[in-house]
């Protein structure tokens, strides 16, 4: 009996799972964006899989309406949305074509947008400033332990440029203070590959200063990061919170995965190489690397313009 289009995601999500190892967050994707095709396209099998089948997706995807906001009603998507679409359904693509479920991948007669990022996934300096002022400032939180848990977040999240995933999932094993580095553990790594990152010596003393104060409330749990309702881990739900609140006290809006994007950036500017940058990301690709410094500001090189001499030009 040949399987459906659904049950063969399923297999598909499972090698995923078990065999490639990869992260909760990927996999995630993954399946949101098989749901939204089908829900766009209910009774598509596999038999029905052309490249005219996937242009009707993106146009659906792109006329559908969707409220944003407070009952605004919008259509449209940006092209990066439709290059993630496009990317997360292709792997899938190329597992059926690979296992012979389809003889060809539909998407090879269809190109993947070019997305050009012309808006600054940096954090720049002055929003920064307003987004630390919320949060060591402004922001009225619920006592001095989510305060200082908040503080130290978002400073590691600067000075390492960890994911979120791997943020959440650390444990207190997994600093040493004694010789100033973190362990990102292969198990909470996308790249599923450990990876060791210097410590920052003002972070050092941000981190220390939060586990002083959740020693004094005797915290057990070994999670490094931990809920101010219990004693347990920090969880997604709880970042997710603390994330809208900074937003809306600081007027900046940002997402945690823009602090990856500085991290990198002030590497570049401060004079690291990429192979460097690579290696403290956790990239197993030098491509992925390059794709984060696509943003250099104009004058970050302008330095490197007025070092330029005739008289030493090739």
């Amino acid at each position: 009996m040949k399987k459906n289009l659904k049950l063969l995601h399923q297999d598909f999500i499972e090698e995923c799972k078990y065999v490639g190892k990869l992260s909760d967050t990927t996999i995630r994707g993954y399946v949101g964006a098989f749901n939204l095709f089908l829900k766009l396209n209910p009774g598509v099998t596999v038999a029905d899989l052309s490249a005219e089948t996937m242009v009707k997706f993106f146009k659906r995807l792109e006329q559908r309406e969707r409220e944003v906001g407070r009952g605004e009603i919008k259509t449209g998507i940006k092209r990066s949305t439709t290059a993630t679409y496009w990317s997360k359904l292709n792997v899938f693509m190329v597992w059926l074509e690979k296992h012979k479920k389809i003889k060809e991948n539909p998407f090879k007669e269809i190109k993947c947008p070019n997305v050009e990022y012309a808006d600054k996934k940096f954090i720049q300096k002055k929003d920064l400033d307003k987004i630390f002022s919320a949060i060591v400032i402004n922001i009225d939180w619920i006592n001095n332990l989510v305060r200082k848990r908040n503080t130290a977040i978002f400073n590691l999240f600067l000075y390492t440029g960890i994911r979120k995933s791997e943020l959440l999932g650390l444990k207190l094993i997994d600093f040493n203070f004694d010789i100033e580095e973190l362990t990102v553990r292969a198990e909470i790594s996308k790249s599923k590959i450990n990876r060791v990152i210097p410590l920052n010596r003002r972070l050092i003393s941000i981190l220390k200063d939060y586990l002083k104060e959740r020693k004094s409330l005797g915290y057990k749990t070994e999670y490094f990061f931990v809920s101010n309702n219990s004693d347990n881990k920090f969880t997604e739900h709880g970042l997710k919170n603390t994330v809208t609140k900074i937003v809306e006290e600081s007027g900046v809006k940002f997402h945690v995965h823009r602090f990856r994007h500085s991290f990198a950036i002030n590497l570049i500017n401060n004079g690291s190489d990429i192979m460097k940058i690579k290696q403290l990301l956790g990239h197993k690709d030098i491509r992925m690397t390059a794709a984060y410094l696509r943003c250099i500001p104009s004058n970050a090189m302008r330095g490197d313009i007025e070092d330029l001499n005739m008289d030493d030009m090739l």
